[in-house]
């Protein structure tokens, strides 16, 4: 992962204002009313909205990012709420999670670079216990043509970062899957998340 990549995402969460709100995600929040609380890790986790209102539901969380300055925002965002979050700053390859150390992992509009994406989904997998549930939302291949008509929407705008049903199988082919569907919605996150778009929605069982 280059050095470009962590500037342009320290450049996004440098400013006062949350890029993406400071309210957690919408599927998110759905899938984690369902569970019991547990271990959960958030990666790519930006300036900790979805780590935060994990936290708050009693789960103790971890989640990492590149960002620094994420970092920063995520952890005033959680004193603020009088919650705490194990975040850490880095590539996945460099931080020291543990096999089978998490009750869940959530992906949330995690759009690794397209050469990696995949690798990074296969690693995450092994520090999710057998039984954990893996919980995704991201961009699907289709949202190229939502971001032609809306740039607010946001979203990576090549095709190769963005996510196929094919992918997600292929990528977690040893899970028992409650959810896996492409489905048009309708986004208001922050600033950079407006507006309707195509996404992946996929919720599973370590098998």
């Amino acid at each position: 992962m280059n050095n470009s990549w962590k500037d342009r995402w320290d450049d996004r969460y440098s400013s006062e204002e949350f890029a993406y709100g400071t309210e957690p995600n919408n599927y998110l929040k759905e899938q984690l009313g369902k569970l019991k609380p547990g271990s959960i890790l958030f990666p790519a986790e930006g300036e900790g909205r979805n780590a935060v209102f994990a936290a708050q539901l009693g789960w103790k969380v971890a989640a990492f990012d590149i960002s620094a300055e994420g970092k920063n925002k995520a952890i005033k965002l959680a004193e603020a709420n009088k919650v705490e979050i194990d975040f850490q700053v880095g590539v996945l390859e460099t931080l020291n999670y543990q096999p089978n150390q998490f009750d869940a992992i959530a992906l949330i509009y995690a759009h690794f670079p397209a050469e990696i994406k995949s690798s990074i989904h296969k690693t995450l997998d092994q520090y999710l216990r057998k039984g954990g549930v893996v919980i995704f939302e991201a961009f699907s291949k289709k949202h190229l043509e939502y971001l032609a008509i809306n740039d607010k929407v946001g979203g990576p705008k090549d095709i190769e970062s963005l996510f196929s049903i094919e992918e997600i199988k292929a990528d977690f082919p040893n899970y028992e899957i409650i959810v896996l569907e492409e489905k048009e919605i309708e986004l208001n996150e922050g600033l950079f998340h407006n507006g309707k778009g195509s996404v992946i929605r996929f919720v599973a069982l370590k098998k």
